[in-house]
């Protein structure tokens, strides 16, 4: 397993706060709203289709959490997989989607439990995920083998940087408080260059990087060229390109 037990534990002691868009998950969806959009954007222009019809689509959400953007997709039309570690995430998720009426495959475990081995997605999104697994290498390269041939991987996560040791975690969690203590653990934090190696060890190429800047005062999210705090890396696997292994 890559996931971390003690994570674990703590997302499902939150798990009855996803939805909740004034409680702990606050900056989740401030964040959400922002890379929802990204993600129609590099759709449209990666598959050359309209972002609001993903009828067809194979979308994967590694990490899903509570199901913030799982549950936008599918309302799209995506034929959408989630999966998590956390029992309580993905209780959570169904009982959402289920109040909601909107069709969402979830599914618990790791990468490797909860997917077939010859299950492909032409979208796979690892969004705040990376930096809870024992090892990241290990991580990206099961997850990129469901990529599929033109298939898009996301990935966002924090640069460990002593920048985001100030704002991540001593000004989120200990200073301003929009986040719960122990949320993050700096040493855990990965690099962009680290995260970009090991998605080329698994066949895929970086084409996209972008920083993204939090102001947890007014909670506002935009997209900024400093990447040493939080960041979002877009791989692509080129046609006719079977994952490794």
């Amino acid at each position: 397993m890559t996931a971390i037990a003690s994570e674990i534990e703590r997302f499902d002691r939150l798990s009855a706060t996803w939805w909740n868009p004034s409680g702990p998950m606050r900056p989740l969806h401030v964040v959400n709203a922002l890379r929802q959009t990204h993600v129609l954007e590099r759709i449209a222009s990666h598959f050359g289709r309209d972002g609001e019809s993903l009828a067809g689509l194979r979308i994967l959400d590694v990490g899903c959490g509570g199901g913030l953007l799982s549950e936008p997709l599918a309302r799209r039309g995506g034929q959408v997989v989630g999966i998590d570690a956390s029992p309580g995430n993905v209780a959570a998720a169904q009982r959402h989607a289920a109040s909601q009426g909107v069709a969402v495959d979830y599914r618990l475990g790791d990468p490797d439990q909860a997917l077939g081995p010859a299950e492909s997605f032409d979208l796979v999104l690892a969004l705040e995920v990376v930096e809870h697994v024992q090892d990241v290498a290990a991580f990206v390269g099961t997850v990129a083998q469901h990529v599929a041939p033109g298939g898009l991987l996301l990935a966002s996560t924090i640069d460990r940087t002593w920048k985001s040791f100030i704002f991540a975690i001593v000004g989120a969690e200990y200073v301003l408080r929009v986040l719960p203590r122990g949320t993050h653990q700096w040493q855990r934090f990965v690099r962009p260059a680290e995260l970009a190696a090991a998605a080329s060890r698994a066949g895929l190429q970086q084409i996209d990087l972008r920083g993204m800047r939090y102001l947890p005062l007014v909670h506002r999210a935009s997209w900024c060229r400093d990447t040493r705090v939080n960041y979002l890396a877009t791989f692509a696997r080129g046609a006719g390109r079977a994952g490794p292994g």
